[in-house]
């Protein structure tokens, strides 16, 4: 007996001995998994009007804790990596975040290159260059320190360069690119978030406006999602009071929406095959755990964090909730605040809003976000009236005397209040448009299917426009 079990832990020693321990195959964390390649046929009982049966939950690895940052060159150097692309925008490059990044590559060894012309709110343009650069420069493995625009472009960048045959708008959402699924394997992906908004850092989506519409647009699959993400409060520390409170509104919307989107058993039609299964599922019983969550530390947090920057609890737990609505709304999905956000940002005239830095007019994505929300909510609480009351009470209101039918008015009356103690715009209108604009705005939202199919209300044409129209002004 004791021979015997000598053998069993000799053996169980060997096997540990010899197994890869590098962060992309060992246990500490694991990479996104590739189950469905290579199959064949069609899902039983199949047919064009059948409805979803089924969701997928699918996230990146999460580390979490106050300088963390300095673990990221062990990571990479586990990774074997031979050339690290470092991705990065024009300003971040002078700032901690990416002090701490390079002194703790720099100490283990890592071999690297920094890329730092990210474009705050990317376009297709400016995502085909940072695949360029990662083709030319035969990266092997990817890190982007920053805000979503630059951990969207990494994303672009790896998936791109990982497929170098491929055409741009391949990987494009439909009906605007092609929307194919990724079958390439992508490169180890390693994210440092220096922002409380997107939601990145968990997510295999990547957004940009597509210039040639004026329109944004993404591309959304799970395998683009990071390997790693390196959430690290003491970068929030650096972000301006606007950024804070832009990006803040990102996670806001990101949680409302996911928990108000259809069910995922309404979603039809039913993907053909696994792989076909969209990354934006629907509301579902994980998302919402996530989702509500957050809801709850935003109502708890998000003042003090926008207008006190040394409020280490209050920007740590935004930066939290960033992740956690991240979590919910990258397997959920977004609806109608997304959905209308996207022309309000790629038609910007004259924009420039304080504390960005930028050569360019934009519209901060959490801004063009958040000023259409009352709108929506009030358009689709009569829809979901439970959902939307559930999503007050998360917020703080007490519902126990709250009707059903006022449930849309009561979210979208609570959304207006938020935005006022942020002081955020009076409307679309403050941003530069009029009414004579509305036509275009509706023509960019049309596209959007891929979200505004998870509004518990479809909105028709005149429903985007009338949307449009209520979001002239907020208050």
């Amino acid at each position: 007996m004791a021979a015997a079990r000598s053998r069993v832990v000799d053996l169980m020693q060997s096997v540990g001995a010899a197994s890869c321990r590098c962060p992309a195959h060992s246990q500490a964390f694991s990479g996104p998994l590739k189950l469905h390649r290579g199959a064949s046929g069609m899902l039983p009982n199949h047919s064009p009007d059948s409805k979803e049966y089924a969701f997928e939950m699918a996230c990146s690895n999460i580390r979490y804790g106050p300088g963390v940052t300095s673990e990221v060159g062990m990571d990479m150097a586990g990774l074997k990596a031979k050339k690290v692309g470092v991705y990065t925008d024009s300003t971040l490059i002078n700032l901690p975040p990416m002090k701490t990044v390079l002194e703790s590559l720099t100490r283990y060894g890592v071999n690297f290159i920094v890329y730092d012309k990210v474009r705050v709110e990317p376009t297709d343009q400016s995502f085909k260059d940072a695949a360029d650069f990662a083709k030319r420069e035969n990266l092997d493995a990817f890190l982007a320190v920053g805000g979503g625009s630059v951990i969207d472009t990494a994303k672009a960048a790896n998936l791109y360069a990982s497929d170098p045959e491929a055409e741009f708008l391949d990987y494009v959402n439909a009906p605007i690119g092609k929307g194919k699924p990724v079958s390439c394997q992508l490169k180890p992906l390693v994210a440092v978030p220096t922002t409380s908004g997107t939601g990145s850092e968990t997510t295999g989506v990547a957004v940009f406006d597509y210039e040639p519409l004026q329109a944004k647009t993404g591309i959304a699959n799970r395998a683009l999602r990071p390997l790693l993400g390196i959430v690290d409060p003491l970068h929030t520390l650096h972000m301006p009071e606007r950024v804070a409170a832009f990006s803040g509104f990102d996670v806001l919307c990101h949680a409302l929406e996911s928990y108000t989107a259809i069910n995922y058993t309404e979603r039809s039609p039913r993907p053909t095959s696994p792989l076909l299964r969209p990354a934006y599922q629907g509301s579902n019983p994980i998302s919402d755990i996530w989702s509500r969550h957050a809801l709850g530390i935003i109502n708890k947090y998000f003042t003090r964090a926008v207008y006190d920057a040394e409020d280490l609890e209050a920007r740590s737990q935004m930066h939290l909730a960033s992740t956690f609505a991240g979590i919910g709304f990258g397997n959920a999905g977004v609806h109608l605040c997304h959905g209308l956000s996207y022309s309000i940002a790629g038609n910007v005239k004259s924009h420039q809003p304080h504390g960005y830095e930028c050569d360019h007019p934009i519209i901060p994505h959490g801004l063009s976000v958040v000023i259409t929300a009352p709108a929506v909510f009030n358009f689709t609480g009569a829809a979901n009236p439970e959902r939307h009351l559930s999503a007050a009470e998360a917020l703080g209101r007490d519902i126990r005397n709250d009707r059903k039918e006022d449930a849309g008015p009561i979210l979208s009356d609570m959304m207006k209040k938020i935005m006022d103690t942020m002081k955020i715009e009076n409307g679309i209108s403050a941003l530069g448009y009029t009414k004579d604009d509305l036509p275009a705005l509706v023509e960019g939202a049309l596209p959007q299917d891929r979200v505004n199919k998870l509004a518990p209300r479809y909105p028709l044409k005149e429903d985007l426009h009338d949307l449009y129209t209520s979001a002239l002004t907020v208050y």
